[in-house]
């Protein structure tokens, strides 16, 4: 990318360089960096008005940004910098960015994904085993010098042999699948496309179609991206489907799923328990989740592990130095792959 003659390009930094501090300076060295003064959405907005930003053609963030930007909606876009193409998001999950409204200004946007794969995986198997096995409520009762709680908390289950229905067989799906077919698990999923027929043997994977997902799945993990279509996409005529003793796991996002028809289900037995590391209104979480000792509740923590932090933040830079270098992005979102 190619700034007015003898000038660097500009890169606006929306959060924190955490781990990757060496890809980050190969950047400092080809652009100059910009930072916010503001700590909040109204001051950000009025700081792009002023014109502190114009010269940016790149922007990095994180997900935590939002304390200060705010979402990317069509309001904050409408006053982003002029010169501002590319817009580089840390993390596979975006959200927070209206893809749409992004494409009619020509901006373009990436994420990371991949790099989430394994951690968010690896926390989906323990959320699985725990929700099956029904630890929480021993959990909470050991802390409360109770040892297993009186009454004891009822038998869980074992994994071997059960149908694990994975809904959204993006690259956290089929990792989920390989890791539990170790527990001997009958993998079924549905996704928006089926698989190839090759990556459905690699996962030991049956496609089937939504209902029978459904109606027939042990554990239910939701591994889809929130958008404008999958929102509520697992609501009350879900749950009436299920079998009863249904258990689901959900590190997706939480508005993919109803928290309050998640409550009514638990509450009526139709769901036996949940591990859940998504809430459909971060940070607050439904209180009848937060009461209800079949509920494995984790703040948010898929990817928390300095591994993968470092590995999101070295993706989101190979973003940054492609679009600075080439006027291209290593992973551009879905909805603008073939955006001229």
């Amino acid at each position: 990318m190619v700034s007015s003659a003898g000038a660097k390009p500009q890169v606006l930094l929306l959060g924190r360089i955490e781990h990757a501090h060496k890809a980050w300076s190969e950047i400092a060295n080809v652009a100059d960096v910009v930072v916010p003064k503001s700590t909040d959405r109204a001051g950000f907005i009025e700081e792009c008005k002023s014109g502190a930003f114009d010269g940016v053609e790149i922007a990095y963030r994180t997900f935590e940004s939002v304390k200060i930007s705010g979402k990317v909606d069509e309001e904050l876009v409408a006053v982003l910098p002029q010169k501002l193409r590319f817009i580089c998001h840390n993390g596979a999950g975006y959200d927070q960015i209206d893809v749409h409204v992004c494409t009619a200004r020509h901006i373009r946007v990436s994420n990371t994904p991949t790099a989430v794969d394994d951690a968010t995986a690896d926390l989906n198997i323990w959320l699985m085993l725990g929700a099956l096995r029904n630890l929480n409520v021993s959990m909470g009762s050991l802390r409360e010098v109770k040892w297993r709680g009186n009454p004891v908390p009822a038998l869980g289950h074992d994994p071997q042999g059960k149908i694990l229905g994975i809904l959204g067989m993006g690259g956290i799906g089929r990792n989920m699948a390989n890791k539990a077919r170790a527990f001997d698990m009958k993998i079924r999923y549905n996704n928006r496309n089926r698989l190839s027929e090759e990556l459905e043997k690699e996962c030991g994977a049956e496609y089937v179609d939504f209902e029978t997902l459904l109606r027939e799945s042990d554990v239910l993990s939701l591994n889809l991206p929130l958008n404008a279509h999958t929102r509520h996409t697992i609501s009350k005529p879900q749950f009436d489907i299920m079998k009863k003793g249904t258990i689901i796991v959900n590190t997706a996002r939480g508005a993919v799923m109803d928290e309050k028809a998640l409550v009514d289900a638990l509450n009526e037995g139709r769901v036996s328990s949940v591990g859940l590391d998504v809430f459909e209104h971060e940070p607050e979480v439904e209180q009848g989740l937060i009461d209800n000792p079949n509920v494995l509740l984790v703040p948010h923590m898929g990817t928390w592990t300095v591994e993968t932090q470092t590995k999101m933040e070295e993706w989101c830079i190979s973003n940054v130095r492609e679009a600075l270098l080439e006027g291209t992005l290593r992973t551009m979102v879905p909805e603008q792959v073939g955006m001229l």
